[in-house]
């Protein structure tokens, strides 16, 4: 089996604030679709200075372990239900990140990389971002110029951060008008897959992409190129509305296929 579509190993709620639906809620249209497991993913950022909270406080965990436990006792055994984490990594906070990972016993720590903070810029700015402020100061910067220190800098944080998968890894600027991967772009992928390697770390194979571009992210040059080199692949919908889970999954193992048949 290329990938497993029976678990949706990433998956957000209301908690981060910025997607719609109760834990509950997500644990109820999984079981209705049938799957085997899902992970919550709930994000964590430290040291970032964003008009807008799009992440959990402490006491946001606490509730978000405490509500987890009620739903294994309730749903258990219909589904196993992972509490993960997805670390937005901040190479000037990343030592107040490890204090907070070692607080608690996690399923699966996610790594990816949101906000950044450019010169001459008071606030970050969010590279996954759709909105029109971050899109114009990205394009203000330097979109190609961005996407390299993108790329550098979550090959630097697989060293840094214990996450046992990366998280949408071609999604910086996802949003940036008619951005095309350079040469140097391929080769600080590889680049980072190597150091994903070294480090035992799984590839999310992440199915929102397909509602943008019709591949998911990581584009399939770059998951054929994770296979060879024995990289796991793992699936997720990121989901941000209880509908969203396991969105694309069928056509993610379609065409995976498809693309593996020529070898």
């Amino acid at each position: 089996m290329i990938i497993d579509i029976s678990a949706d190993r990433h998956i957000h709620t209301s908690l981060c604030r910025h997607a719609t639906g109760t834990m509950e809620d997500y644990v109820i249209s999984a079981v209705t679709k049938g799957f085997k497991k899902i992970t919550f993913m709930e994000h964590m950022e430290e040291g970032i200075d964003y008009f807008e909270r799009t992440w959990l406080r402490e006491e946001d965990f606490d509730y978000y372990f405490a509500e987890g436990e009620r739903l294994r006792e309730i749903y258990g055994d219909k589904l196993t239900i992972d509490l993960g984490v997805e670390v937005g990594f901040n190479p000037h906070a990343y030592d107040r990140l490890l204090k907070r990972l070692e607080k608690r016993t996690w399923d699966q720590i996610g790594l990816s990389y949101h906000f950044c903070k450019l010169p001459g810029f008071e606030m970050h700015l969010n590279l996954l971002s759709r909105k029109k402020k971050n899109i114009i100061s990205i394009d203000h910067y330097g979109a190609d110029k961005l996407l390299s220190h993108y790329f550098d800098t979550l090959t630097n944080a697989v060293s840094i951060i214990p996450a046992n998968i990366l998280c949408h890894l071609d999604a910086g600027l996802r949003h940036q008008p008619n951005l095309q991967l350079t040469p140097h772009h391929h080769e600080q992928i590889e680049r980072l897959l190597e150091e994903m390697k070294l480090a035992g770390m799984a590839l999310e194979i992440n199915t929102s992409g397909f509602a943008q571009r019709n591949e998911p992210f990581p584009r399939y040059v770059t998951i054929i190129k994770a296979i060879k080199m024995g990289i796991p692949l793992l699936a997720g919908s990121d989901a941000h509305q209880p509908e969203d889970i396991g969105r694309f999954f069928d056509t993610l193992a379609h065409q995976l296929n498809s693309y593996r048949r020529p070898e």
